[in-house]
C-alpha cells in the first residue's frame, strides 16, 4: 500500500502541473502571435525567427507538460479508492 503522503503529493503534482500547463499555453498564444505579427511587419527577420523559436519551445513543454499530466491523471485512476475497512460487529459483553 501506498504512503498516505504519496497521493497527497500527486495531487500537488497534479494541481502544479495544471498551472504551468495554462501557463505554457499562454505562451504559446503570446509567441505565436508575436511570430505572426513580426513575420507580417518584418518578414524574414531575426525578432520573427526568435519568436518562432520561443513558440516552438513552449509549445514542446505544453505537449511535456500535458504528458505528464495525462500519466499522472492514469497511475491516480488505477488506483483503488482508499476506503475504511468495513467494521464487524463483534458481540459487546456487558461488564459486570
Amino acid at each position: 500500500m501506498a504512503p498516505k503522503t504519496d497521493h497527497h503529493m500527486s495531487l500537488r503534482a497534479e494541481r502544479q502541473l495544471r498551472q504551468v500547463r495554462a501557463f505554457y499555453a499562454a505562451g504559446v498564444l503570446f509567441w505565436a502571435a508575436t511570430a505572426a505579427w513580426t513575420g507580417w511587419a518584418h518578414p524574414a527577420s531575426r525578432q520573427m525567427w526568435v519568436s518562432v523559436l520561443l513558440t516552438a519551445a513552449f509549445t514542446s513543454l505544453l505537449l511535456t507538460a500535458s504528458l505528464w499530466l495525462r500519466r499522472i491523471q492514469a497511475s491516480t485512476a488505477n488506483r483503488p479508492a482508499h476506503h475504511a475497512a468495513p467494521h464487524a460487529v463483534a458481540p459487546r459483553h456487558a461488564n459486570a
